[in-house]
């Protein structure tokens, strides 16, 4: 039951934030490898974005990728939110005086990060191309042609094999390492802290939503230089369509960085930020409710 609830939160608020996701895939793909003076700017920022998608694709193609990014959110969060909470409910992340202990926090979150990483990556992959695919007038990144999420997985094999549906695997893990560990340890420390100077005692729904949004910033400040290297591994495809642009994570890293500077690793920043904030909020929120209404009915 813990990883079905936090499945079913995940995918939730995926419906919600999917177009931020659109947006923010197409900006991290403008310009790849290339100086800012040297490409043709086709999105000039989140709204900007989401005019020029609408206007192109029609508005519904701001919902592109939207079954294997539900996928996703149910793999990702059932295993991560899943496994965080029993780490909780067993006391492995509090010290023996049953204080909340950093170290355990981090490790649990960061070990819940990683294995959820490995679940979801498949969904990663079909969902990222499947929103990378635009009009020719707006295309940025290489462009994967599916028709609908199981023909993507059906041609992903066809061409790539197994390997396909891991590309990028390294970065997504050590994103998530990451990204759990700022999230679910901002997440709880400042719930306590909160709970700890009395504020919100009797209104659980605000205290998850003050303790979120303070996770959501944290998450994404260290997240996005490796999501950027995510998106790019996942949309680069095999090397039968062209050269291979990156060789891993590091290459692509260095790569981004020489041609297109501290700017390149952050591109996507906004979109990614009004995803995540907004994701993190509903996901833990619907999480702590969900937990809150579990617990109820077995006390």
């Amino acid at each position: 039951m813990d990883f079905i609830i936090g499945g079913l939160a995940g995918a939730g608020a995926t419906i919600f934030t999917n177009p931020m996701d659109v947006v923010k895939t197409r900006l991290q793909l403008q310009g790849e490898l290339r100086a800012r003076s040297e490409h043709t700017t086709r999105y000039r920022g989140i709204f900007h974005g989401l005019y020029v998608i609408s206007k192109n694709d029609g508005a519904l193609a701001l919902q592109k990728g939207l079954a294997p990014a539900m996928v996703l959110g149910f793999c990702m969060n059932s295993v991560r939110l899943g496994m965080y909470h029993i780490a909780e409910v067993q006391g492995w992340t509090k010290t023996k005086e049953g204080d909340i202990s950093i170290h355990k926090t981090i490790f649990w979150s960061s070990a819940s990060g990683v294995v959820s990483g490995l679940a979801a990556n498949p969904a990663s992959v079909v969902k990222t191309r499947m929103q990378a695919a635009a009009h020719p007038s707006i295309a940025v990144g290489r462009q994967h042609v599916y028709n609908g999420m199981i023909d993507g997985i059906a041609q992903i094999y066809k061409v790539e094999g197994i390997r396909g549906f891991f590309a990028g695997v390294n970065a997504t893990c050590t994103r998530l390492a990451i990204g759990s560990a700022a999230q679910l340890t901002t997440f709880s420390t400042v719930k306590r802290a909160l709970l700890a100077h009395g504020y919100w005692e009797h209104s659980p729904a605000t205290l998850a939503l003050a303790a979120s949004l303070a996770s959501g910033l944290v998450c994404v400040l260290l997240e996005t230089p490796l999501d950027v290297v995510n998106t790019r591994l996942y949309n680069q495809g095999p090397a039968s369509n062209g050269e291979l642009l990156y060789k891993g994570v590091f290459d692509c890293l260095r790569k981004t960085y020489r041609t297109e500077g501290l700017h390149g690793l952050y591109k996507g920043i906004g979109p990614l930020y009004l995803r995540i904030a907004p994701h993190t909020t509903l996901s833990l929120v619907i999480w702590d409710m969900l937990n809150i209404l579990f617990s109820n009915k077995n006390s």
